[in-house]
């Protein structure tokens, strides 16, 4: 069994690097047309900037799984913004995706907490709509629309899981056909559960993204012998590996949230059942510390007995 580790979109260890530089619509709407035009643009290229940086770091790491920032491009889903952030910089989102498949590196998005398919008010759904357009136009700028996902929750249960779920599949057309089939399903620490999300994946041939973390917090029956396999199954589709979230929690108290690093203690009950079934998978870090995290374990990991390390972030279980 072989596992790949990846990290969520800033390498804390690069000097200045976030991809995530923003600016307020507040801010925005006191500029003149030209310093909004300036700003916009100034913004976005550091960004795409860091995130180029942010790719040569995993290849010189060898680290193989990268989490794209939702907030490359500031603004770019405002309704009264809504400007066009690929053509000026074509060369550069070109660039991106070229040194992503030159390398072989898996790359995703994971929009926020905001779009939602669940919510009774269609205007909420509609917003979620021009997210994820924007995170596909993202992907298709960089030539990765046939290798990115998209990643999401299923949303809030609003009082009846029942008639919400329902609600979900029926937004869910909302979506243009081509994104559906790039959208991952994160089970939740809340609400829907690794279970729950399962069924509405299988539902929609939508694969499964399993987060353990969040199985932690949110219980379900099913044993992982038995829910794993089948969440497996709903990646045969596109043809990549299965992905499942790592964490472990901050404190007993604060069980949801996440610590600065991995403890290895609280996922090996995950590693013997995936050792049990055989199955090669990519974990990507949700750590606190990024990609320090990603790296920690790995080297944590790798001196147990029978585990051999064969890249960067690479692992081998004998």
């Amino acid at each position: 069994m072989k596992i790949r580790f990846g990290y969520v979109s800033t390498a804390i260890t690069l000097w200045e690097a976030s991809p995530s530089r923003t600016l307020t619509f507040t801010r925005y709407s006191k500029m003149t047309e030209s310093e909004r035009v300036d700003k916009l643009m100034s913004l976005t290229y550091l960004n795409l900037e860091s995130t180029a940086r942010m790719i040569h770091y995993n290849i010189a790491h060898e680290i193989p799984l990268y989490r794209f920032s939702s907030s490359i491009a500031p603004l770019a889903t405002h309704p009264e913004v809504l400007w066009d952030f690929v053509t000026p910089f074509k060369e550069k989102w070109e660039e991106i995706g070229r040194l992503v498949k030159a390398k072989g590196l898996r790359t995703s998005f994971h929009p926020n907490q905001y779009t939602l398919f669940t919510s009774p008010r269609p205007e909420v759904s509609d917003n979620a709509v021009i997210d994820m357009e924007y995170h596909y136009r993202m992907l298709e700028a960089m030539g990765l629309e046939e290798e990115g996902v998209i990643n999401i929750h299923i949303g809030g249960a609003y009082g009846n899981k029942e008639e919400t779920i329902v609600r979900f599949h029926e937004n869910l057309r909302k979506l243009p056909l081509p994104i559906i089939k790039r959208m991952t399903l994160e089970n939740d620490d809340k609400t829907y559960n690794a279970e729950e999300t399962l069924v509405t994946c299988q539902k929609e041939d939508i694969p499964l993204v399993f987060d353990y973390h969040h199985h932690m917090a949110n219980l379900c029956e099913r044993p992982l012998e038995e829910l794993l396999p089948a969440g497996f199954a709903t990646w045969e589709r596109i043809g990549i590996r299965p992905k499942i979230h790592i964490s472990s929690p901050k404190t007993e108290k604060a069980f949801r949230s996440h610590a600065d690093h991995v403890d290895p203690e609280f996922i090996m009950p995950l590693i013997d059942v995936l050792r049990g079934i055989g199955q090669d998978v990519d974990f990507m870090i949700e750590a606190k510390r990024k990609d320090q995290a990603a790296l920690a374990l790995v080297e944590d990991l790798s001196k147990i007995r029978g585990v051999k390390r064969i890249g960067g972030a690479t692992l081998e279980w004998k």
